[in-house]
């Protein structure tokens, strides 16, 4: 492991497209996750995070880990499914699905699962990672580089609910598109857990990923609801689906 390790100790740790407070979050660190620095301009570090998405890290939201520390503090490397954990120290937080947990923390409430049996409880397939995407993430408010059910992007959404059944993703819409195989352009035709992909530009940049749940619905967070929705197709007296609908481009196949 590269010296130039940091570990995110705060919940959720903004990642931001320039070095300073005001700048856009482009998407967010969570909790027990490594990031590698590749710049630094104290207070702010530039980093890369494991999905190759890179932006700026405040030092507030990390500290340097060492390999030591890697291999006594994180080898079980919990999963937070939602939790309170108390740290080593006495201290309480509160922690969103996703964040790692350091073997010496615990848990006073919620759920967390050791990361050797996410495959169990999250398999490869496509009606599981439905199913995770509605019940997970059910109610979560649409926030701009969110990932997780505390708010979320639709592409942070999608990230997060394929990770824990084992499917890496890249960060945005655009990058997700180019990602399984051709579902064809039919959305209506489209298997449950199929990736399904939007534009709202005239050159047909995507700019929007939902999630397929078979039956002519969908899922996914929309800035124009707010957040979290479960979509019905037929629906085409709803000004919102019509325009959806107007605005699909293809389906992508990962399961």
């Amino acid at each position: 492991m590269s010296e130039q390790t940091l570990v995110i100790t705060s919940a959720i740790a903004p990642l931001l497209a320039e070095a300073r407070a005001a700048s856009e979050q482009v998407s967010q660190r969570l909790c027990g996750h490594t990031v590698e620095m590749l710049e630094l301009r104290s207070p702010w570090h530039r980093v890369r995070g494991r999905d190759g998405y890179e932006g700026w890290l405040h030092l507030g939201f990390a500290r340097a880990l060492s390999v030591k520390e890697q291999r006594t503090r994180y080898a079980i490397s919990r999963v937070s499914l939602g939790c309170t954990v108390r740290d080593r120290d006495g201290g309480v937080t509160v922690l969103p699905l996703g964040c790692v947990i350091a073997d010496d923390t615990r848990i006073e409430h919620g759920e967390a699962i050791a990361q050797a049996d996410l495959a169990g409880k999250f398999p490869r397939a496509g009606d599981a990672i439905a199913q995770s995407a509605v019940e997970l993430f059910r109610s979560t408010s649409y926030q701009w580089g969110g990932i997780t059910p505390w708010g979320a992007d639709c592409s942070g959404f999608v990230q997060t609910c394929f990770g824990l059944h084992g499917i890496s993703l890249p960060r945005d819409a655009r990058q997700q598109a180019l990602a399984g195989a051709d579902a064809g352009r039919e959305m209506q035709a489209a298997l449950v857990g199929d990736l399904l992909f939007f534009s709202d530009r005239s050159n047909g940049t995507i700019t929007h990923v939902a999630i397929a749940l078979g039956g002519g619905r969908l899922v996914h967070l929309a800035l124009g609801r707010g957040g979290y929705q479960v979509e019905s197709l037929d629906a085409t007296d709803d000004p919102y689906v019509k325009a959806l609908t107007g605005r699909f481009q293809f389906a992508r196949r990962l399961v």
